[in-house]
C-alpha cells in the first residue's frame, strides 16, 4: 500500500499527521497478508494497526475483544471518526443482531467486534473470503503464562484453520518471552512476525512509597487534582468501599468498583467515570481493561500488585493521550504476605511466586525504577530516567553495620521462629503478649534497638532482606531466618551500608500538580467539550482528547484549514465540531486582546501596523507575537497589502518547490479549483497557507 494513501487515511479518520514507531511496518505487513504479534504499551497506538487497514481492506475486519465495555468504547470512537463499526455480544437483543447481520451483508460495516464467547454468532454467516483481517485484542489472555489468563480465549486457535488465507494480528500491551511464544502457538500462527515496541512511557512519572498513612498521602496528592480523572487500585473489595467512602467525606467524587457489585451498578459507575461525572474510581483489578479513556491523569496502587505485567498495564491506563501523568504505588510487608498466600493457591504457583518476587524487588529498589521496569520486558535503558522518585530524590547511604549486627543477632537468638513484627518488638523492648508468653524479655538482644523507631526498623530489615542477609520462610509462617551471607556480618566484620530513611512525611511530600488556571483556553475548551458530550450522550474524550485540546490552545486555529492541522482532528470531527471550537477560540482571543489593549483602535489600523512591522524587518512569527494574533492572520494582512500594490514579497514565504507544484496543479485543475481541491490534490502534503500564497503570486504574474 502506498505511503501517501496510508498517511491520508491516518489524517482523515484519526487526525494524525504521522505514524508512531512500528505502526506503518505492522500495517504494511497486514497488507502483505502476513500474521503478526504486536507487543505495544497501553496508549502506544495498537488499535490503529488494525483499524486503519480495516478501512482500506475490501472485506470486513473481525476483532476479538474480551469485554463488552471495551467493544462499545472502541465502536463509539470509530463511528465518531466516520468509520462504520459494530459489535456483537450475548447481551444484545436478537433484532439488534439481525440488523448487524444485514449491514454486514450490505457491506456497510468495516469492523465487527466480537467477544470470544460470541464467536458462534459469526460462524453462521462468515466464510473465508468474507474476512479480510482477524485481530485478537488483549492476546495475553490466551496464555496461562500471562497475567490475566481467560479460559474463553483458548478456543481462538481454530480461527486460523477456519480462515487460513486471512492474516491474523494478535495484540497485547504486556507479554514476556514465554507468553509471546505461547500466544503464537495457541493461535496457530507459529511464523508470525513479532513487533515489540518500546515499553518506555516517558510521560508517566513513577513514584513508590511505603504503605504508611496512605489515606493522608492520597488526599495530599489529590489536593490540586480535583478536576482530573484517576484510578486507585486496591487488593480487596472491602478496601475499595472503605476508601471511596472516606474520599466522599472529603468532598471527592469517588466510587467503589469490584466484581461483587451487580452488573447494572458496575455499568453505571463505569459510565459515570467515562463521562466525567465521577473523577475517582477505587477498584479491584476487575476495573480497567474495558476502559479506553484517554484523559486519565493518574493511577494509584493502594496495595502492591501481584506482578510487574499487571502493574505496568494498570499504570498504562494513565496518560494515553501522551500528556504528563502520575503514578503512585504504596507497598508494605503485609501486602507481600497476602499476595504470597494468593500465589500459593494458584495452579502455576512457582511462576506466580517468581513474578511476585520481581514485583517486590521493584517496589523496594534503591535505583532508577524505570530501568528495572524496562529490563523486566527485555529493554535496556542506558541513562537514569529522571522521572521516578529514586531519580528525583536519590537515597543517601551510611555505615549501618551496627544496626545490621543487632538485627541479625536478634533473629539468631529467636532461632528463626518469628516474623518481622516480633523481631522488631524484641529489638525495641516491647512488652506484649507474644514477648511475655515466650519469655523473650530474657534474650540478650531484648531492647538493644529501642532508640530506633518501629517503622525505621521495618525499613532496615527489608533492606537486609533485599541485600541477601535475611530470608523470609514463606512456608513457615513468614519467619525471618539468616542466610549464609549473614555470617560474614556477624563473624567476619563485613560492612553493611544502608539507605538513610528520611521521615515519611518529608520524603513523601508530593510536588504540587501544576494547576490549570480556571480562565485558560484549555479550561474553556474542556467545558465546551463536556457540553457537547452531554448533548450527544458520548464520552468527552471521544470528541477530542486532552492532547488535542492542548494543541488547540497552542495553535489557536481560527479557520477550517487551520483546525484540520490540529493533532487528532480528522475530516469528520472538523465537520462535526470545528465550528463550535473555532468560535470559542476566537471569542477567547478577542477577550484577551481587549484586556491587553483597552483603547479602541481605528478601523484599518491593524493592517497598517502589520505593514510597518514587516518593513521594520520582523518575521511573521514576531509580528504575530507583537500583535497577539495568529500567524495566519498576519499572512491574511500581507496578502491584502500585496493585492493593494504595496511592496510585499510573498514569494519568500513559500518554498520554491511548493510554488512550482501549485503552478503545475493549476494546469491540471484548469484554474477553477478551490483551495480545498488543491489541498486534496496534494494529498494534504502542502499547507493551506502555502497554496493560498502561491496562487496569489501566480495570479499576479499571469496578469
Amino acid at each position: 500500500m502506498k505511503d501517501a494513501v496510508l498517511l491520508k487515511t491516518l489524517k482523515e479518520y484519526f487526525g494524525y499527521e504521522s505514524f508512531r514507531p512500528l505502526q506503518k511496518k505492522i500495517i504494511n505487513s497486514v497488507f502483505e497478508a502476513k500474521d503478526n504479534l504486536v507487543i505495544m504499551p497501553t496508549g502506544g497506538g495498537k488499535s490503529i494497526c488494525y483499524q486503519l487497514p480495516a478501512i482500506l481492506l475490501p472485506e470486513i475486519t473481525l476483532v476479538i475483544s474480551p469485554l463488552i465495555a471495551l467493544m462499545k468504547d472502541q465502536v463509539d470512537g470509530l463511528n465518531a471518526n466516520g468509520v462504520p463499526a459494530a459489535f456483537l455480544n450475548s447481551s444484545q437483543e436478537e433484532a439488534d443482531k439481525q440488523e448487524i447481520f444485514q449491514k454486514i451483508d450490505r457491506r456497510e460495516i468495516k469492523l465487527l467486534y466480537v467477544a470470544p464467547e460470541s464467536l458462534q454468532f459469526v460462524d453462521r454467516f462468515l466464510t473465508d473470503g468474507k474476512v479480510s483481517l482477524i485481530a485478537i485484542d488483549e492476546a495475553h489472555c490466551i496464555s496461562s503464562w500471562g497475567h490475566d489468563f481467560r479460559p474463553a480465549y483458548t478456543q481462538l486457535g481454530y480461527l486460523k484453520n477456519r480462515f487460513p488465507n486471512t492474516p491474523m494480528l494478535a495484540l497485547t500491551a504486556t507479554a514476556d518471552k514465554a507468553t509471546r511464544n505461547d500466544i503464537c502457538r495457541q493461535l496457530n500462527i507459529p511464523h508470525a512476525q513479532k513487533h515489540i515496541a518500546s515499553f518506555d512511557r516517558k510521560n508517566l512519572s513513577l513514584d513508590v512509597r511505603q504503605g504508611i498513612k496512605r489515606f493522608e498521602q492520597i488526599t495530599d496528592f489529590l489536593k490540586n487534582r480535583s478536576k482530573e480523572s484517576g484510578i486507585i487500585y486496591c487488593l480487596s473489595r472491602k478496601t475499595t468501599e472503605e476508601l471511596s467512602t472516606k474520599l466522599q467525606r472529603k468532598g471527592f467524587k469517588a466510587e467503589a468498583y469490584h466484581a461483587g457489585l451487580d452488573h447494572e451498578e458496575r455499568s453505571q459507575i463505569q459510565d459515570d467515570f467515562i463521562n466525567d461525572k465521577k473523577q475517582i474510581i477505587c477498584a479491584t483489578i476487575a476495573f480497567g481493561m474495558g476502559i479506553d479513556k484517554s484523559n486519565i491523569r493518574w493511577v494509584i496502587h493502594y496495595n502492591m500488585p501481584k506482578n510487574l505485567e499487571g502493574y505496568y498495564q494498570e499504570i498504562g491506563r494513565a496518560g494515553r493521550d501522551g500528556l504528563a501523568s502520575d503514578t503512585l504505588l504504596f507497598h508494605s510487608y503485609s501486602d507481600v504476605i497476602q499476595l504470597q498466600k494468593f500465589a500459593s493457591n494458584a495452579k502455576n504457583q512457582d511462576v506466580q511466586l517468581a513474578k511476585l518476587d520481581r514485583m517486590k524487588q521493584y517496589s523496594e529498589a534503591l535505583s532508577c525504577r524505570r530501568k528495572i521496569l524496562l529490563s523486566y520486558f527485555g529493554e535496556y535503558l542506558a541513562e537514569d530516567c529522571g522521572n521516578c522518585d529514586i531519580c528525583r530524590n536519590p537515597p543517601e547511604f551510611f555505615d549501618g553495620t551496627i544496626i545490621a549486627q543487632k538485627a541479625l543477632s536478634c533473629i539468631f537468638r529467636l532461632k528463626a521462629a518469628e516474623p518481622i513484627s516480633t523481631v522488631i518488638d524484641v529489638l525495641r523492648g516491647s512488652q506484649n503478649e507474644v514477648i511475655r508468653r515466650n519469655n523473650y524479655q530474657q534474650l540478650s538482644t531484648y531492647g538493644i534497638g529501642k532508640d530506633i523507631s518501629w517503622n525505621h526498623w521495618q525499613q532496615y530489615l527489608i533492606q537486609l532482606i533485599n541485600l541477601g542477609y535475611v530470608e523470609i520462610a514463606f512456608d513457615r509462617h513468614n519467619h525471618l531466618q539468616l542466610s549464609e551471607q549473614a555470617k560474614k556480618v556477624l563473624f567476619e566484620k563485613e560492612k553493611v551500608f544502608l539507605a538513610d530513611i528520611k521521615e515519611q512525611e518529608a520524603r513523601a511530600k508530593v510536588e504540587k500538580a501544576a494547576k490549570t488556571p480556571e480562565n485558560s483556553l484549555f479550561e474553556r475548551l474542556r467545558k465546551l467539550r463536556l457540553e457537547i458530550a452531554r448533548e450527544e450522550d458520548i464520552p468527552a474524550y471521544l470528541i477530542f482528547n486532552d492532547a488535542s485540546l492542548k494543541d488547540m490552545e497552542k495553535q489557536r486555529p481560527m479557520s477550517d484549514s487551520e483546525f484540520l492541522l490540529v493533532e487528532g482532528v480528522g475530516r469528520k470531527k472538523m465537520e462535526d465540531y470545528g465550528y463550535r471550537f473555532i468560535k470559542e477560540i476566537i471569542a477567547f482571543s478577542k477577550e484577551k486582546r481587549e484586556k491587553k489593549k483597552p483603547k479602541k483602535k481605528k478601523k484599518g489600523n491593524s493592517i497598517k501596523e502589520t505593514f510597518q512591522l514587516y518593513k521594520d524587518g520582523l518575521s511573521i512569527e514576531e509580528i504575530a507575537q507583537e500583535k497577539g494574533v495568529t500567524q495566519n492572520t498576519i499572512f491574511g494582512h500581507l496578502i491584502k497589502l500585496y493585492d493593494e500594490g504595496e511592496n510585499v514579497n510573498l514569494k519568500k514565504f513559500v518554498p520554491r518547490s511548493d510554488l512550482n507544484a501549485v503552478k503545475r496543479a493549476r494546469k491540471v485543475l484548469d484554474n477553477t479549483g478551490s483551495l480545498r481541491a488543491y489541498y486534496e490534490h496534494f494529498e494534504e502534503a502542502i499547507p493551506y497557507e502555502n497554496i493560498k500564497i502561491s496562487l496569489k503570486v501566480l495570479e499576479k504574474e499571469s496578469n
